[in-house]
Formats: structure tokens, C-alpha cells, sequence
């Protein structure tokens, strides 16, 4: 499950963020802006979109400067429109320029994340399959990228490769081709979760109605039905018959995911939700001294 954005991990993350941009200081706002100079300011959003990690663009700055303010307007998994401002701003003018750009970036990537998956999911209403993401996140960001999901009201996957069993072609590739060598192997190995001893659920992707058929002999928790068309995913729901949830996966788009959904299946996964959702365009705009 996504953390809290006051989990360590998060703050750690900013942490790291801020580091590689300030690095041993911000040059330009330290030689131009005084250390005494108080401002004010808003976070705009410029397009339609639903916002996440507004609460951690705000411990951008309170990291570098616990005097900055930032009153939140709406909250995680709002839809906003353009020009609607959804926080306010108030503190040292040099905590607020330097932490700009690292509060800009993490906003308006999880708010781009929560955006597209807000779309999928609202596409899919009515149906009982559900918008799942997957590992296809950026290096080191997973926990926001997999956070902003959840706020746009998909589901999230395995956070990694220790929480779940998912047996892919390549897997059953080094199994001599065989579905149920490799399930084989996954369960003579007895795979728990380190934390709390409990089973890990195993998941195994299959090609065709073929793989399927197999993969129905054998005792595991998830079917992916991979790249199929939609007829065969029809298919499939048939002959599973709910025996075990079925995941769709591969080429989702906002085209396709409805009538992907209309097949019966249970989830239907999106690599493209985290590794090439749009960011939203938002904007910080600072007040000048002689306006407050």
C-alpha cells in the first residue's frame, strides 16, 4: 500500500530532491534576494486535472525554512480547473524561491499521475473492473508515483518485486515454455511475506486462451490476460467463470479501457499511468514586496 505523505520514506525523498537541486546553495536567489524579505504568494493550476501532493510540495519548504506557510485550499484528489488557486503562501522569500521548482515538480507529476488515472477509472464506471498501475515508475519515485494512483482512485499493484508473485513470459520462458513448470517452482518455494508469514499471492501471465486453460489447472490467485484482444478476453471471463480474478494488461488506453472493462474482468493494469502521464500544469506566483 502507498504510504502517508508524512511517511519517512516521503520526507527522505524530498529530502534527496532538494539536495541534488540546492546542492551547496541556491547562487542566484542568495545574491539577489535579501535574507530579511517576507512574501506572499499562490499555487495556480492552469489546466483541468485532480490534484495530489499538495501537502508535500508544502514540506519542500518547510524543510528548507519552518516559517513558511502553506495554507492548502483543496485537498488530495480535488478536481480543479484553470486559474483556480489552491494554496496560499506566506514566508523568507529565499526558502520559497529555492524550494520552487522541486515543490513544482513533485506536484505536478502526481497530480498528472492522479489526472490520468482518474480518467481510466471514471471510464470504467459501472463495471467491476478496477484501474490497477504497475512497477513502470520512475527510478527512486515509486512511493509518490504509487501514492498519486491511490488518490486518483486506482489501485495500486505490488509496490516491488518481494511483495507478490507474478510469474511473466520471460519466468516461464527459463521453464522450458511451461506455465505450469513454473508455477511449480514458485511453490515449492514456499514464498511468504517476510513480515507477517503470510502467503504471497502468485499471479501468472498468459497469452492465450491455450496458457489460460493451463493456468486454470494450477493453484494460483491472478490470471493476466496478455495483450488479447478484446473477443478473447470475453472469452476468457467465460471460461473462468469467476474460478479466479482475471487481469487485463497491455495497450490500455482511454479508447480501449471501457470496452476492455465490458469483457467482465476484474483489473486492468496501466503501465502508462506512472511512466508517461502528462504532468499538470500548475504554477507558483509570488507577490512582489509592494503588493502585500
Amino acid at each position: 500500500m502507498a504510504q502517508s505523505s508524512s511517511s519517512p520514506e516521503i520526507e527522505s525523498i524530498v529530502r534527496r530532491a532538494l539536495a541534488e537541486d540546492v546542492g551547496g546553495g541556491d547562487v542566484t536567489t542568495n545574491c539577489t534576494v535579501p535574507a530579511h524579505l517576507w512574501l506572499t504568494g499562490r499555487f495556480v493550476a492552469k489546466a483541468h486535472g485532480v490534484i495530489a501532493g499538495l501537502d508535500i510540495a508544502a514540506l519542500t519548504f518547510t524543510l528548507l525554512d519552518e516559517r513558511v506557510r502553506v495554507d492548502c485550499l483543496v485537498g488530495d484528489g480535488a478536481t480543479v480547473v484553470p486559474k483556480q488557486t489552491i494554496a496560499a503562501v506566506a514566508g523568507p522569500a529565499r526558502a520559497l524561491l529555492t524550494g520552487e521548482r522541486t515543490a513544482l515538480n513533485i506536484l505536478q507529476r502526481m497530480s498528472g499521475i492522479a489526472t490520468a488515472t482518474h480518467r481510466l477509472v471514471e471510464a470504467v464506471a459501472g463495471t467491476r473492473a478496477r484501474i490497477l498501475d504497475t512497477r513502470k515508475t520512475a527510478p527512486g519515485l515509486r512511493v509518490l508515483d504509487k501514492l498519486a494512483v491511490r488518490i486518483g482512485g486506482g489501485v495500486n499493484h505490488r509496490i516491488g518485486l518481494f511483495d507478490m508473485v507474478m510469474i511473466k513470459n520471460n519466468h516461464i520462458a527459463a521453464c522450458d515454455g511451461s506455465v505450469t513448470e513454473a508455477v511449480r517452482r514458485v511453490q515449492s518455494c514456499n514464498a511468504a511475506n517476510p513480515q507477517t508469514g503470510e502467503r504471497l499471492k502468485i499471479e501468472v501471465e498468459v497469452r492465450n486462451l491455450r496458457e489460460l486453460e493451463e493456468a486454470l489447472t494450477l493453484d494460483v490467485d491472478i490470471i493476466m490476460l496478455d495483450n488479447m484482444t478484446v473477443e478473447d478476453m470475453r472469452r476468457a471471463v467465460d471460461i473462468v467463470d469467476g474460478r479466479v480474478k482475471l487481469e487485463a494488461s497491455g495497450n490500455v488506453t482511454l479508447d480501449n479501457v471501457r470496452a476492455i472493462a465490458e469483457t467482465g474482468v476484474d483489473y486492468i493494469s496501466s503501465g502508462a499511468l506512472t511512466h508517461s502521464a502528462r504532468a499538470l500544469d500548475i504554477s507558483l506566483w509570488l507577490d512582489e514586496p509592494d503588493a502585500q
